[in-house]
């Protein structure tokens, strides 16, 4: 496998959607970084699967709510494996099922942290370093939004949903302001995917009981989601910006 296409970050890489894309990506030569916060093992396991199919790939460390380690990681992904040509802003947290009655403010001040300044920091290092405006040859972003940022998820997590909406307009205002530097921004808002963010949410089982709700029957894979990504990133996709692609079933 050659990898021409430039270099992909990937935040929260290593697991769910952000893995698909990463080995997607990789499949479609991309250089990989497969960023990650907690769960090491997983975001190597990509990068060895990516390596063994001849890609190039690393993992690297960062916090994304953290200015400096967000810095650290676009310096390392351009220094490891070359100019950094798209980002895919992945990486969140849903923060637990809860009332908005009962949120716990430290639960919404990270939930928001992760999700919201953590995608902006990262859009920011991308554009810093892809704008024509500054030197740079151009890019793409694709932002993961939710379909919660339109249904607001009463009863779950309103605090989650929040944190996308957020990231809707992040989308629409950063694609108009950098249209003219070479960079489009994008979003792709899932419905219910089969990952473990329902685990670590605390049911497991949820997407089997949501299921029926879908117009489509069922939950989404995550290889699904990513395919979207990457068409996205992908010059198939030239003429768009601001957009937010709905990928849930009919939901």
């Amino acid at each position: 496998m050659s990898t021409t296409a430039g270099t992909l970050i990937v935040t929260g890489g290593g697991r769910g959607i952000g893995a698909a894309t990463s080995r997607l990506g990789a499949r479609q030569g991309y250089a990989i970084a497969v960023n990650y916060v907690e769960n090491g093992a997983a975001a190597s396991a990509v990068v060895t699967e990516i390596q063994r199919g001849s890609g190039r790939a690393v993992a690297i460390h960062a916090d994304v709510s953290n200015e400096k380690e967000v810095a650290a990681l676009f310096e390392t992904a351009e220094r490891t494996l070359g100019r950094v040509v798209g980002l895919v802003n992945n990486a969140g947290i849903t923060g637990g099922f809860s009332r908005l009655e009962d949120l716990a403010a430290p639960t919404l001040e990270r939930v928001l942290a992760v999700n919201v300044t953590g995608a902006v920091l990262c859009a920011r290092e991308a554009v810093r370093r892809m704008s024509n405006r500054r030197g740079g040859a151009g890019g793409a972003i694709v932002n993961i939004s939710s379909r919660a940022a339109q249904l607001g998820s009463a009863g779950e997590w309103i605090h989650y949903a929040v944190s996308k909406g957020a990231i809707d307009t992040l989308t629409i205002g950063l694609a108009r302001e950098v249209a003219g530097e070479g960079i489009r921004v994008n979003a792709v808002a899932p419905g219910l995917v089969e990952t473990d963010i329902h685990a670590a949410a605390g049911e497991p089982a949820r997407p089997q009981r949501m299921a029926a709700g879908i117009p489509l029957g069922r939950a989404a894979k995550p290889e699904e989601i990513a395919e979207a990504v990457l068409w996205l990133l992908s010059p198939a996709a030239a003429y768009i910006t601001g957009s937010i692609l709905a990928v849930s079933g009919g939901r």
